[in-house]
């Protein structure tokens, strides 16, 4: 599971890149500075693991991963190949979410390619051509969905129906995610067209040190522009973010964080906010050997679950023995959560809830 960082040329895109992973993106002041998208595998924080791992002193601790890339700058006409847009387009296809950056700081030493700051026409500019690619993609199936309903084909009517509701909610600038179907319709003939606008976003409101903990004017902006989207507006210091993450001593990180007023790196919230777009959580197993966080989609029964770990205890499935992760804290170890009858054992119909602790029964 990706997210795709997203935005203008020059917002600060490879420089929250940078932060998130170890990975040094080329940051530079001029645009396309990112061509090629550059790609990390970035750990998530989780408090819940520190907290494992002081009470069963494992000899190693594996935390949950997300997949972060960093897709080149977008230009006006890039729905018409202008700019990097055929590549950059293509790019966003291949991610199940998006990270919106917007630009919400002044400095006349950066450059804007259209000239000054304003987030919600720079939102508005990538909405567009992304809701373009997405027409061109509707308007394509549609013309052979309706040849197939002119002869009859029920199913086909269906269909036609839905991509006409899609057709008029672009051509109004309706990016597809609020466009109003039902899961049925989403799932049946909206899904498999991997539609641009129809991936969830997150929009990362990019300010300066003195904004990173109230925000700013830009920002208000930002969040009165999408209130009708069901879509998070974090607000972000990326250059103080960045030089952050060069401070090799945690303690001075911490000094650093307190002085601006912020209780944890911003870069850690957006990771977490990433993980949950991308619909996912977290379920521990934890031993002497390993404590580790298993990756999961929120829904997912006990199999799948187990199926994470190999394809063996999937297909094998017996039960699944589950802790709550507050009672494991509250007793201290599983034999003392065994003793007080707080472990429960699950079939196969059990729907694995964030932060369980599991361990798996199967047959091969």
């Amino acid at each position: 599971m990706k997210a795709g960082i997203v935005g203008l040329p020059n917002v600060g895109k490879s420089t929250l890149f940078n932060c998130l992973s170890n990975a040094k993106a080329q940051s530079a002041n001029f645009p396309f500075c990112t061509i090629e998208p550059n790609i990390g595998v970035v750990n998530v924080p989780d408090h819940r693991l520190e907290k494992l791992e002081e009470l069963v002193q494992p000899e190693r601790v594996v935390p949950a991963t997300v997949e972060i890339v960093d897709i080149a700058g977008l230009v006006k006409g890039a729905s018409k190949g202008e700019g990097l847009g055929n590549k950059f387009l293509a790019n966003i296809r291949e991610t199940d979410a998006i990270i919106h950056v917007l630009r919400c700081f002044d400095n006349d030493n950066i450059v804007h390619v259209d000239a000054n700051i304003d987030p919600v026409r720079d939102k508005e500019t990538i909405d567009i051509e992304l809701q373009l690619k997405d027409l061109e993609t509707v308007e394509k199936r549609l013309d052979r969905v309706n040849k197939a309903a002119r002869t009859g084909d029920k199913e086909a009517i269906k269909e036609a129906e839905v991509l006409k509701k899609l057709k008029t909610g672009l051509e109004s600038s309706i990016s597809v995610r609020a466009i109003d179907l039902t899961e049925k319709e989403r799932e049946a003939y909206v899904k498999a067209l991997q539609l641009l606008t129809d991936k969830p976003v997150l929009y990362v409101c990019n300010v300066d040190e003195s904004s990173a903990v109230s925000g700013n004017s830009y920002v208000e902006a930002v969040r009165k522009a999408v209130a009708n989207e069901t879509a998070e507006v974090l607000v972000l210091a990326v250059a103080t973010e960045a030089d952050i993450m060069e401070l090799d001593d945690y303690e001075e990180r911490q000094m650093f964080l307190e002085d601006i007023g912020l209780d944890e790196p911003g870069v850690s919230k957006l990771i977490r906010s990433a993980y949950r777009l991308l619909n996912l959580q977290t379920y521990f197993t934890a031993g002497e050997k390993e404590v580790r966080a298993w990756t999961i989609h929120v829904g997912d029964s006990a199999p799948a679950a187990a199926g994470v770990i190999h394809t063996d205890f999937e297909k094998g499935f017996i039960r699944a023995e589950v802790i709550k992760y507050d009672d494991f804290v509250h007793y201290g170890s599983e034999l003392k959560v065994r003793e007080a009858g707080k472990l429960s054992v699950e079939g196969k119909e059990y729907i694995v809830q964030d932060g369980d602790m599991m361990n798996f029964r199967f047959n091969v």
